[in-house]
């Protein structure tokens, strides 16, 4: 299995909150209702659901790149 590093631009982000409802063992929504890793999770935790939350995003805001 490869290892992952999942980022997430906060500049993107709009809120829509398709990564949380997807995987939300690895993202979460903050105060503002903006998506976010979850603390330590930026490996995806070895969530296969990591891929496709970053693919749900509408603008993109994620990046998923293996390690």
């Amino acid at each position: 299995m490869s290892t992952i590093r999942i980022s997430l631009d906060s500049d993107l982000c709009i809120g829509a909150g398709q990564c949380a409802l997807t995987a939300p063992n690895v993202f979460t929504q903050d105060d503002d209702g903006f998506g976010a890793l979850l603390p330590g999770r930026e490996d995806g935790a070895g969530d296969p659901l990591a891929r496709e939350a970053a693919r749900s995003c509408p603008v993109q805001a994620i990046t998923v790149e293996d390690s």
